[in-house]
């Protein structure tokens, strides 16, 4: 008994304790007044991380953007005969989980064998330019345009670039509302952005998210050149097919890049997009305006992404740029001193860490451009100015092809055809 009532001491004093204990810790959250910690100014981290909030939750309003961008994002119809399409558009043909996201083709009665599908554009300027994804209207035997206001227009293909999978058309109308190009490298991961389109022929639809990472390569318009330009901005804005060749817009409204990619398992969103940077678009626009077709430029060489494996493997002391494999003869890094080994760090002095960095870079220039290369050399930063060249070794400005030309002047187009038409005509 004594036993008893010792240990029922023991226990009441450790529940007493207990309790004790939890009421003082509860007590900063019941009124009393000999409480004065509620009274206490806030820590000043606390007040400036609670400005910071009430100011991001009041510049959270997007609708002065959709309102502005909207009207001049478009929605464009894309008329193609189902047998090109198909051979164009084979799944199997897309790398990985990437692909295009061109909207869905559905069959005309009345078209004798045509595929309708469905993408976006957005007008560049006042008279009537529209810049898309050359995936919207390649091939297409015709184009429909139909504006905000559900005005239609029959377009005309100005030109297309599979390497960069840009397209600029144009519409007979005049006093269009048009989108302004913003400077891309600005763009900032993790700024809020907008994405402008027409998602299951949902027309004008806006979504919004932000910049996830930029410099993106995903390898999905290898298929279509021999040279492609995928230096992609990555966003986590909802598109989806019929998205292709829509706005991707600032705060301020400003156009920062074309909807062109989508990562995705089912040809739906799941929550990576990539658009085509707006510097890439500026100069592909001006080249298909000023001669037809888009001018590249070369340095001729070879390269490989640098990275801490990379770097290990090959002795280097930097673990970013971009690695001289080889060099091509004559070439424009070659004549200008660049050695195999150098590593690539800036171009024009703007820093590049990647492959699609640099040729994004070089994509902005023409054949004859004079650019500045920064490299490391076993160590030492050496600084070089070359001229490009185009693909055949020279600085000539690429003409159209004499045949080519005269056929637009009959007013028909040509094409090669593959072993499967050959065989079957």
């Amino acid at each position: 008994m004594k036993m008893n009532n010792y240990m029922k001491s023991i226990l009441g004093g450790i529940i007493g304790s207990i309790l004790t204990f939890s009421l003082v810790m509860m007590t900063p959250l019941m009124p009393t007044k000999t409480i004065t910690i509620e009274k206490a100014a806030p820590a000043p981290v606390l007040q400036t991380r609670q400005s910071l909030n009430k100011e991001t939750m009041e510049s959270l309003d997007f609708t002065v953007t959709a309102e502005k961008v909207m009207p001049a994002v478009v929605h464009i119809r894309s008329s193609v005969k189902a047998d090109r399409r198909s051979r164009r558009f084979n799944d199997g043909d897309i790398p990985e989980s990437f692909r295009d996201f061109f909207g869905p083709f559905i069959p005309r009665e009345d078209d004798g064998g045509e595929r309708e599908g469905t993408g976006s554009g957005v007008i560049i300027s006042t008279d009537g330019y529209i810049v898309t994804n050359n995936h919207v209207v390649e091939d297409a035997a015709k184009v429909t345009v139909t504006l905000f206001d559900n005005r239609d227009y029959q377009a005309q293909i100005i030109g297309t670039d599979p390497s960069t999978d840009l397209a600029l058309i144009k519409i007979a109308e005049a006093d269009l509302p048009f989108l302004t190009m913003e400077d891309s490298d600005d763009v900032r991961v993790g700024q809020w952005v907008l994405a402008i389109g027409n998602p299951f022929n949902l027309n004008s639809t806006v979504t919004a998210g932000i910049v996830s990472a930029k410099g993106r390569n995903i390898n999905i318009l290898r298929r279509k050149s021999d040279f492609p330009i995928e230096s992609f901005i990555q966003t986590d804005a909802v598109v989806n097919p019929g998205n292709s060749g829509g706005a991707l817009v600032n705060l301020d409204g400003e156009l920062v890049g074309i909807n062109t990619a989508i990562a995705s398992p089912t040809g739906s969103y799941a929550g990576y997009a990539f658009a085509v940077p707006s510097n890439i678009a500026s100069k592909v626009i001006k080249d298909l305006l000023d001669y037809g077709l888009v001018q590249r430029g070369f340095i001729g060489a070879i390269i490989r992404e640098v990275n801490g494996e990379f770097a290990r493997d090959n002795d280097l002391n930097i673990t970013s740029g971009v690695y001289i494999d080889s060099l091509v003869s004559n070439s424009a890094a070659k004549e200008a001193g660049v050695e195999v080994g150098d590593v690539i760090t800036h171009v024009d002095g703007i820093a590049v860490k990647s492959s699609p960095e640099l040729l994004e870079m070089i994509g902005r220039h023409r054949p004859g451009d004079r650019m500045g290369l920064t490299v490391n050399r076993n160590g030492r930063p050496m600084e070089f100015s070359l001229v490009l060249k185009n693909r055949d070794g020279n600085t000539d400005i690429v003409e159209k092809e004499a045949e080519e030309v005269m056929m637009s002047k009959l007013g028909i187009s040509v094409s090669p055809l593959d072993e499967e038409e050959m065989e079957e005509y």
